[in-house]
């Protein structure tokens, strides 16, 4: 029997927009079809496997185009620190951590056990003055909550930010005169209040004195993560500075969960047993019916149902719901709880949840990489976190423009 995947799903498979699906369509490229019990526009799942499995299989080209190394000691300053995702990431790349601010006490433990030479300043970013690093650093990067603005006018200033943790970004920012600085922040920033959240963040560095570069999204399957997880870079540049800052080029090589769990290129081992949260009876045996790469449509109809409740009755796909993740393909987003029912994560071979170990692995944190607290915060910490190839492929990014800002900054 035929089977199909809604827009929803085609979209989550292949990890394009709605917009770009209906565009194919338009364009002859991938062609809906009329599901027969309902007459809504699918897509045929065999197909829609196909070109995913092409995706994955793209040539490899260069192992590591974006590697350079620093021609000095570049310094880092970092805001919302979370488990230090980014910040060993940027450490990786070659940069050197000066000062990480955070506010939760159980990632600040994290950060200081494995990194005890690190500066960890705990508590609000409100009540910490940065003037200290004046024109000593030459990164501020910040990973701060989307919050929406107060518009006073039609132009949003500094002021008009106040109150919200962005606002503390562009004032250390301000304090602190780095030749860059990136915030990262989820997709959903892009269409945050229709836009103008985003539009208010840069006009807000523009008055500080930062052009912003055009954002972008970057996909972390592209950046030896084996996961679906994107983020987005708002990357400021200096006004007196006119050097091009580059987003890290993408690497066609994609993990998938078994190179994450299992030994390998990404990892020299199998990963280590830990702890990892279990499933209800009732939710374990639905989920022992899903097969790898399944979730709720899978299901015998009438378990759907009864799993389902009123959401089976509604549009969308839902793909996250009764999820099981193959081994053949990057995992999808992780989320701080591995049990949520919207977003399901499940073992290939075994019915539960991912581990605390399987969780770092699959953000890239190394095995040695402990986190404080009860199983719960060690999970929403690593779920939270930038993951760590990421944030080291962009720091590759920044160690670029930082040769070239001072190899020309030189007094002749």
């Amino acid at each position: 029997m035929e089977e199909y995947l809604s827009l929803s799903e085609t979209a989550e498979l292949l990890g394009k927009s709605k917009e770009t699906l209906r565009r194919w369509d338009r364009e002859g490229k991938l062609s809906a079809v009329r599901e027969p019990m309902s007459n809504y526009r699918v897509y045929r799942k065999s197909e829609i496997q196909t070109l995913f499995d092409e995706f994955l299989q793209v040539d490899i080209k260069d192992e590591n185009p974006n590697y350079v190394e620093p021609d000095n000691e570049y310094k880092v300053l970092e805001l919302f620190a979370g488990a230090g995702g980014l910040a060993l990431g940027m450490e990786k790349s070659g940069l050197k951590c000066v000062a990480l601010n955070e506010i939760d006490k159980y990632a600040c433990q994290t950060l200081r056990e494995n990194r005890p030479n690190w500066n960890v300043l705990e508590g609000d970013v409100k009540d910490f003055d940065f003037t200290e690093y004046r024109n000593k650093v030459d990164l501020v990067t910040g990973g701060f909550p989307c919050q929406a603005f107060s518009y006073a006018g039609k132009r949003l200033g500094f002021a008009d930010a106040r109150g919200t943790l962005f606002y503390e970004f562009a004032r250390v920012v301000k304090e602190v005169n780095p030749p860059i600085c990136i915030g990262e922040n989820v997709r959903g920033l892009l269409r945050h209040d229709k836009g103008k959240t985003l539009e208010g963040m840069i006009s807000v560095l523009d008055e500080i004195g930062y052009n912003v570069i055009p954002v972008q999204v970057l996909k972390a399957i592209y950046y030896n993560v084996p996961q679906k997880r994107e983020r987005l870079i708002l990357v400021g540049i200096r006004k007196d500075i006119d050097i091009e800052y580059n987003y890290p080029l993408p690497n066609h090589r994609i993990y998938n969960l078994e190179d994450a769990l299992k030994k390998g290129d990404l990892y020299d081992c199998n990963v280590p047993k830990s702890k990892g949260a279990k499933y209800p009876e009732i939710k374990r045996k639905v989920l022992d019916l899903v097969p790898p790469k399944g979730y709720w449509r899978d299901l015998p109809l009438d378990i759907q149902k009864e799993f389902m409740g009123k959401s089976f009755y509604l549009g969308g796909g839902k793909t996250g719901m009764a999820r099981r993740i193959g081994w053949d393909e990057p995992c999808l987003t992780l989320t701080c709880s591995p049990a949520q029912k919207q977003t399901e994560r499940c073992h290939p071979d075994e019915t539960r949840p991912f581990t605390v170990r399987e969780y770092a692995r699959i953000q890239t944190f190394p095995d040695d990489w402990e986190f404080a607290g009860a199983i719960t915060q060690q999970y929403k910490q690593i779920g939270n976190a930038v993951p760590v190839n990421l944030g080291k492929e962009v720091g590759y990014s920044v160690i670029k423009f930082l040769n070239e800002y001072y190899s020309l900054s030189k007094p002749r």
